[in-house]
């Protein structure tokens, strides 16, 4: 106990001394010198905003490891930014449009005089990626504040115009901007005009503490109090103060708070329009009004707002609102549309909560399908499943031969995709859901969890047409998909050695396959003689993938020609390599052991062997991350739907 007390004691005096570094006061004098020193202290707040997201790194998405990536925007440039990378998947190009836009409104550009608008489906992420950048402004280094200004504001402001570009010439900085009555009532009555003298400290931005961060929540149409936005007169001090007086007001609102970081705007278009102006004003001419009868108030503001894609389309379509749009940067934040990264979504929050139940494998990724299939939209040119793997950069195989689809025209022509679907908080309470239904065995299976769904879909107040969408996708596309995932699940477990089973088939495959091509003989590894290419062992691989007849021929030329060109790459050549031949190699393996599988999952009586391969593959299913649980709940389901007779 002695020794927690005294390190809990050290992890605080530690922190209040790394903090007791952040703090200084002194005089506007003292702050010049440091200006001086470094020129860099004064920032704008787009600016100040840039830093916090580019000083975390980026790199070009060709140069991740993102294989699936890197097929998908092929040669779009596209950067990844690390600060938000931890935390939001597969909106990478919202993510780069967001950063554009801090770029251009650092250096001074129409950007900086327009509010940046997220527009998207519920649960989305509008609202994490605000709070995103309001922690990496807490989390920033602190700024110079003018002592005791509610507002928070530059310090530079107390020069006067007339001696401004001297001081920017002596300095290297730009001044803008003129301190509120409140403070322009202290320089003038407390310190005679020297503003030399006036004090400067150091603040740090805090949301709680609203210092730097505001945020505006919709407001009751029947009382727009603007003074949540602008603050108020404080009405016990007009009895010492008289009404004109600039200490008789509270400057507290959201827009006085947020000067020099962030204001929010939540649901922003459920305020009337007349309420919207002041957004308006504050970003477009930098100032807003005081409360009462005096004049304007200088504010450097970043305001974000966001709402759904209904209110957005409601309020665009009213043609009085044509200057309000015109000051607005739309950015569109869609769902998600890529399986993999949609996993890491639940992943995350999974990592984040309380949830302590086993997630058997494929559960997440399950889900995860139906998700990004309800926000995908139908196209002539494959089915959703089809869809969504080229979504997910995977190379689909058809008859053979990878489909060849560009992933850039199916974009293309489905603009609107990505806005409608199921959200992420709908899975949610679907994994919530199943696991409520199985607290004794404390796990979810993909099985539970789309009953889970399916139960959920039949409740959810949803258009009849929308229901019916749904229900197929659970009903039908996903069973077929997740039984042919079970099936490989089986046959790996199963198999002994899978891996090397398919590495030598592979192999094999590729010899006999060179020597066909090239009209030579195959070397016996064991007797060392020279044998003829098997063509019977090559056909039994191809056929799987329906490539029979004179199709043959080519696909062995496309194969060793494919593979040659990689291996001249530097590249690690395995069975995974090349796409057709992967899904042959597999198909060739699961027929191999189909029929006993079939025996061993099924029969209710085994013999002593199927005891032994049965407990064998329930011990490998169990190595692969599965618990005992949801292995009975797994073996039980491919008894009763896999390979049928």
């Amino acid at each position: 106990m002695a020794s927690d007390k005294e390190t809990f004691a050290r992890i605080i005096r530690e922190d209040r001394e790394a903090h007791a570094n952040e703090t200084w006061q002194g005089t506007f004098l003292e702050y010049l010198e440091r200006i001086r020193d470094d020129p860099t202290i004064p920032k704008l707040a787009h600016a100040r905003i840039y830093d916090v997201v580019v000083r975390a790194g980026s790199e070009d998405i060709h140069e991740t490891n993102d294989v699936g990536a890197k097929r998908i925007y092929k040669d779009e440039p596209l950067k990844v930014f690390n600060f938000f990378r931890d935390e939001f998947f597969g909106i990478e190009k919202t993510i780069a449009q967001i950063v554009r836009y801090f770029h251009s409104a650092a250096l001074k550009g129409e950007e900086s005089r327009q509010v940046l608008y997220l527009m998207g489906p519920v649960g989305s992420g509008k609202s994490s990626l605000v709070e995103k950048l309001q922690r990496g402004l807490e989390e920033s280094e602190p700024f110079y504040a003018i002592g005791g200004s509610s507002m928070s504001e530059e310090p530079l402001q107390l020069i006067p115009r007339h001696l401004r570009k001297e001081f920017e010439k002596m300095l290297g900085v730009h001044i803008e901007g003129d301190v509120s009555p409140v403070t322009r009532h202290r320089l003038q009555h407390d310190f005679g005009g020297r503003y030399e003298d006036f004090p400067v400290e150091l603040r740090h931005f805090s949301k709680r503490n609203r210092v730097g961060i505001g945020v505006v929540p919709p407001v009751d149409p029947n009382n727009q109090d603007t003074s949540v936005l602008i603050g108020s007169e404080d009405i016990s001090k007009l009895d010492q103060y008289s009404e004109g007086d600039p200490r008789v007001l509270d400057l507290n609102g959201a827009l006085n708070v947020g000067n020099r970081g962030i204001v929010e705007f939540i649901e922003v278009f459920k305020n009337e329009t007349e309420y919207l102006h002041a957004m308006i004003t504050a970003t477009q001419e930098k100032v807003i009004p005081a409360p009462g009868r005096h004049g304007m108030v200088h504010v450097d503001v970043v305001i974000i707002a966001h709402s759904n894609e209904a209110e957005w389309q409601k309020f665009k379509a009213d043609h009085t609102n044509e200057a309000i749009l015109d000051r607005i940067v739309v950015v569109r934040v869609p769902y998600n549309l890529r399986l993999s990264e949609e996993v890491k979504i639940y992943q995350k929050i999974i990592r984040y909560s309380d949830f302590r139940a086993h997630v058997a494998p494929h559960t997440l990724e399950v889900a995860s399908m139906f998700a990004i299939l309800s926000r995908l939209e139908a196209t002539p040119k494959c089915d959703l499943m089809t869809k969504l793997k080229l979504y997910n950069g995977e190379e689909v195989v058809e008859k053979g031969r990878t489909k060849k689809i560009d992933v850039r025209e199916l974009r293309d022509e489905a603009k609107r995709e990505g806005m409608s679907g199921i959200s992420t908080r709908f899975i949610m309470k679907a994994l919530d859901n199943a696991l409520s239904d199985n607290v004794d065995g404390n796990c979810i299976n993909p099985i539970n969890v789309r009953e889970a769904l399916i139960t959920m879909v039949k409740e959810a107040d949803l258009a009849d047409d929308v229901r019916k969408h749904y229900l197929e996708l659970l009903q039908d596309v996903l069973h077929k998909e997740y039984l042919e995932i079970l099936e490989k699940e089986i046959t790996k477990a199963f198999v002994y050695s899978y891996q090397e089973q398919a590495e030598s088939l592979f192999h094999n495959y590729l010899d006999h396959a060179e020597a066909y091509v090239n009209k030579t003989r195959v070397k016996d590894l064991n007797t060392k003689e020279e044998l003829q290419p098997d063509e019977g062992f090559l056909k039994s691989i191809e056929e799987q993938i329906a490539i029979i007849g004179s199709a043959a021929d080519g696909f062995r030329q496309e194969v060793i020609a494919y593979l040659w060109s990689s291996s001249r790459r530097g590249e690690r050549i395995s069975y995974r390599s090349y796409e057709p031949l992967k899904e042959a190699i597999e198909k060739k393996l699961m027929t191999s052991v189909r029929d006993m599988s079939r025996i061993i999952t099924k029969a209710r009586t085994r013999d002593e062997e199927q005891t032994q391969k049965y407990g064998a593959m329930v011990s490998n299913l169990l190595d692969h991350g599965y618990c005992e649980s949801c292995v009975d709940v797994v073996m039980k389901y491919a008894a009763n739907n896999l390979w049928k007779d």
